[in-house]
């Protein structure tokens, strides 16, 4: 995807900010469609993709945007409730710059075009809602404009066959009647009708270029 249309990422952001707030403390140590992943490394995950993009997103290069997705599995911080909202705010602020989009930015160690790294946010955001949402039994409406963007950039690259490295999972069959979050969901290999009792699909994780 070359041709990049700006995007607000707030309304996303605050999608995702409003699930983590659903999520009590006795949820931390349950099963999410990421094999690896509980709850707790979840909102882990979101906190430093949030640092790593809103540090992309200005250009501001370094630890934080140079570290790989699977450096290790991400804890989640001691202040999580403030601080997850806050960067999530701080990520879509920082996307709100044209300059965000323009340009060569770093993530997660890769050197990208800076719409290309906004565009991954945008997926990052709309897939780990989903996982946090299913994992925790809360209902899920991604914002329509950051889901259209997640699941173009999701069929691009299983058109291209282009998996990430290794990153995105096999894509799980979906119908095509299906609605266009499970459509999304699947191409990132995921099971739309994964349940914490049961892992059916690949389960991979997924869009997870930076931490």
């Amino acid at each position: 995807m070359t041709d990049t249309t700006i995007l607000d990422l707030g309304p996303q952001a605050r999608i995702v900010a409003r699930l983590a707030a659903g999520v009590p403390d006795a949820r931390l140590a349950d099963p999410t469609p990421c094999p690896k992943y509980a709850v707790g490394n979840l909102l882990g995950h979101l906190t430093g993709l949030a640092v790593a993009f809103r540090d992309a997103a200005r250009k501001d290069l370094g630890r934080t945007t140079d570290t790989a997705p699977d450096s290790a599995v991400p804890s989640l911080p001691a202040g999580w409730r403030e601080e997850l909202p806050r960067v999530l705010g701080e990520l879509a602020e920082a996307w709100q710059d044209p300059a965000a989009w323009t340009g060569m930015t770093r993530a997660g160690g890769v050197d990208l075009p800076g719409g290309i790294a906004g565009v991954v946010a945008v997926d990052e955001l709309v897939v780990h809602g989903w996982d946090l949402a299913r994992a925790t039994g809360q209902e899920y409406a991604p914002d329509q404009a950051a889901l259209d963007t997640s699941y173009a950039f999701l069929l691009e690259a299983a058109e291209e066959g282009d998996r990430g490295g290794g990153i995105f999972g096999a894509v799980v069959p979906v119908p095509d009647g299906a609605p266009l979050l499970d459509r999304a969901v699947g191409l990132s290999g995921r099971d739309p009708g994964w349940t914490g009792g049961a892992r059916s699909g690949t389960g991979t994780d997924t869009g997870r270029p930076a931490v």
